[in-house]
């Protein structure tokens, strides 16, 4: 007997229905209602081949919430962080350079400069 292991433990999801955990469900749910609803919706109006293309286009980002992770961020974090990052955020970044080798004798180098100045004196 088996069992199988996460290498990194927070990996670890428990699957509720066929597999799945409970927010890929909830998203395959989802995206499954909106492609029968654009069926119904637009069968009368298009072609077959249109609403069927149709209904897999409505339901991918439905399905895609459920099961895309981007840097161990599901859609509506990186969705957030994006927001922030780009709106909500000030976009100029300024840089001010620091001399830290001046910085760390800068006592010394101020010593020196002084007893300069008194020499010439």
């Amino acid at each position: 007997m088996e069992v199988k292991i996460n290498r990194e433990i927070r990996d670890y999801t428990e699957s509720l229905f066929f597999g799945l955990s409970m927010r890929q469900f909830i998203f395959s749910v989802l995206a499954v209602g909106v492609a029968i609803g654009i069926y119904f919706g637009l069968q009368g109006l298009l072609g077959t081949e249109t609403v069927s293309w149709m209904c897999v286009l409505g339901a991918f980002p439905f399905a895609a919430l459920g099961f895309i992770k981007y840097h161990g961020m599901t859609a509506e974090q990186f969705l957030w962080a994006y927001i922030k990052s780009e709106f909500l955020m000030p976009k100029k970044l300024t840089f001010y350079p620091v001399n830290v080798y001046y910085e760390a004798l800068k006592q010394t180098i101020e010593k020196h400069e002084k007893e300069e100045l008194r020499r010439h004196d």
